[in-house]
């Protein structure tokens, strides 16, 4: 199993280019399955995640060629599986987005219960009721959810009772099929949401209000391949902020959805922290004056990310004064508290609250990775710790950053990857 090793104390300077979103390919690869017509998807990012979704769609019979690093051209016109095997969904929760679009084509599906990152149980229960409600026929049951629809899907308003991202992306690709209109309430906002809507829109799909609580599809009969670049990812933009953030140092970032990062940037900037944004590139440069502690709750979008509590924290561990951090939407987020305290950070957890009281200095150490967000986290804290920190189960950065070592390296960290 691969570690990393950092030693830290080094700011970074230079330019870092932004790939895909993990958040955003996944759902579209997923909703290619609506099509029987060859599909061209640009700015694909090289991930883990994507990779299995990659193989989860070959399995049920997707023809899918890599033309180019960030290319994929797929083709479903010979799906003769509507399973979803347990071996192939068990590492991945964005799995779950299959059993939307096969059960919408092809009428029935039968996908396993997913896996993923242990940050809490995030159930799929309102994927299923959504499905339900648009007359699909679901029993669970040995670990599988079998959907059937076999007189096709029908357009209903649905309410979901909490804001989610997976829900509402499983729900208005399958609608976009059904017969008659189908209106979500409650809808998730976040900007993966958009971009799918829009990739729907494009392959002949009728989505309206993406971006708003209220989505309106209008369902079709069939869709047509298309030529689709997916959006470049905020997550790692705001990672990569705050990288340059906890180094002191000065980074400019190339291909960044600066529309989509307010909840960062603006709590940062309000702070002092000096950063400027152009259509496309955002730069951070180091302030003279010591970053303040801030305080931050995680919320739907457009509140502050709940995949960039973690990187924040870690800022925080250095910033002067203390700060609380609230997570209102994964129950298990705070997995990174004891690896950044081993590293000499001061942080008390009062039940879904944790505050930070700002130290000096950390100091390096070998620690373990337990989900993505938290393993960038404590590579965060490594590159501003005096010493070596070794983080080990990496595999978890697979799944969410493309190149993490080489961007980091080439903007001066010294940091390198390495078998156990």
């Amino acid at each position: 199993m691969d570690k990393i090793k950092i030693n830290g104390g080094q700011p970074l300077f230079g330019t870092i280019p932004i790939s895909g979103a993990k958040n955003a390919a996944l759902p579209l690869l997923a909703a290619t399955l609506l099509c029987p017509e060859k599909i061209i998807l640009e700015n694909v990012p090289k991930l883990a995640d994507v990779h299995s979704m990659q193989l989860l769609l070959s399995d049920m019979g997707s023809l899918i060629e890599q033309p180019s690093a960030d290319r994929l051209v797929i083709d479903n016109r010979q799906i003769h599986s509507y399973r979803a095997d347990y071996e192939l969904v068990r590492k991945m929760r964005a799995s779950i987005l299959v059993l939307g679009p096969l059960v919408a084509r092809f009428g029935e599906a039968c996908v396993s219960l997913p896996g993923g990152c242990a940050i809490g149980t995030r159930p799929v229960d309102l994927h299923i009721k959504g499905l339900q409600a648009l007359g699909a026929e679901i029993e669970v049951k040995d670990g599988y959810i079998y959907a059937t629809a076999k007189k096709g899907l029908q357009g209903t308003k649905i309410t979901l009772p909490i804001v989610s991202v997976g829900a509402t992306e499983n729900i208005m690709m399958a609608a976009s099929l059904a017969n008659g209109l189908t209106i979500i309430e409650n809808a998730a906002r976040e900007p993966e949401i958009i971009d799918l809507a829009n990739f729907l829109n494009k392959m002949g799909a009728d989505v309206t209000g993406a971006g708003t609580s209220r989505l309106r599809i209008k369902g079709v009969s069939s869709l047509k391949g298309c030529h689709y670049p997916i959006m470049t990812d905020r997550i790692e933009a705001g990672t990569y902020i705050i990288a340059a953030l906890i180094t002191g140092g000065e980074l400019t970032l190339t291909n960044a959805p600066t529309a989509s990062l307010d909840a960062l940037l603006t709590p940062l900037t309000q702070a002092g922290v000096k950063i400027e944004t152009l259509p496309g590139q955002i730069s951070v440069k180091p302030s003279s004056r010591k970053l303040l502690g801030i305080d931050i709750m995680t919320e739907p979008y457009p509140g502050f990310p709940t995949d960039l509590q973690a990187q924040f924290m870690a800022l925080m561990t250095i910033a002067e004064g203390a700060s609380m951090m609230t997570e209102t939407i994964f129950e298990n987020r705070f997995m990174h508290v004891p690896e950044l305290a081993r590293m000499g950070a001061n942080i008390t957890i009062h039940g879904a609250s944790a505050l930070i009281r700002g130290v000096k200095n950390l100091s390096g150490a070998p620690v373990m990775a337990t989900d993505l967000r938290a393993s960038v986290s404590l590579v965060l804290a490594g590159l501003a710790a005096s010493g070596e920190t070794i983080v080990n189960r990496i595999y978890h950065l697979d799944r969410g950053y493309e190149n993490l070592v080489e961007k980091l390296t080439n903007c001066g960290a010294s940091i390198e990857r390495s078998k156990n």
